[in-house]
């Protein structure tokens, strides 16, 4: 159904809007995806954090150079939809990459991420990263492990100092003893 003039502008606006307060763009190749599949995935992406938006290349290409997104026009065939990530860059990636799995219909272009263009395997490879909360998790127990250990071994000296000066009492009320 084609679009008149002032449609195309506030597709254009909402793209720059959409991409500018981004974290990650992904791109991908919807061919051959139905209403529903494509319904499942909004609402996935959502429930994520994200948005996912269909647009024609040419509003994409021309959003993309206006906010000095260099890069993306290689990607920009065939019918193509963005997914936004605003909070968490993974999040977009992860839904798309599950998606695949499940439909084997999407495709993968590439993504921007934060202002430079990734290719599909790269994509991929971020959506393999474990989630945000689960690398917080290893980082904070990284932190702990060498303050265990410290309170370990300040346990044990203090321990020590116990058996020493528990001996010493042992031994001088002997000595008194005597």
């Amino acid at each position: 159904m084609p679009i008149n003039k002032q449609q195309k502008e506030q597709m254009l606006q909402m793209l720059k809007e959409k991409m500018s307060s981004s974290q990650i763009i992904v791109m991908a190749d919807y061919k051959g995806i139905d209403v529903q599949a494509m319904t499942k995935l909004r609402r996935k992406m959502r429930e994520s954090g994200g948005e996912l938006k269909v647009a024609k290349n040419t509003i994409i290409k021309i959003a993309a150079r206006e906010l000095g997104l260099e890069g993306a026009d290689p990607y920009l065939e065939g019918p193509t939809a963005l997914a936004f990530g605003m909070d968490d860059p993974v999040a977009p990636a992860k839904v798309m990459n599950d998606f695949i799995k499940e439909n084997k219909k999407l495709e993968i272009k590439a993504a921007i991420l934060e202002g430079h263009i990734i290719d599909a395997a790269q994509v991929k490879d971020l959506a393999n990263l474990p989630s945000r909360e689960v690398l917080l998790a290893k980082v904070l127990g990284g932190m702990q492990a060498p303050m265990y250990g410290f309170a370990g071994a300040l346990q044990g000296l203090l321990r020590n100092l116990v058996y020493v000066l528990d001996a010493v009492r042992e031994k001088k009320a002997g000595e008194a003893a005597s």
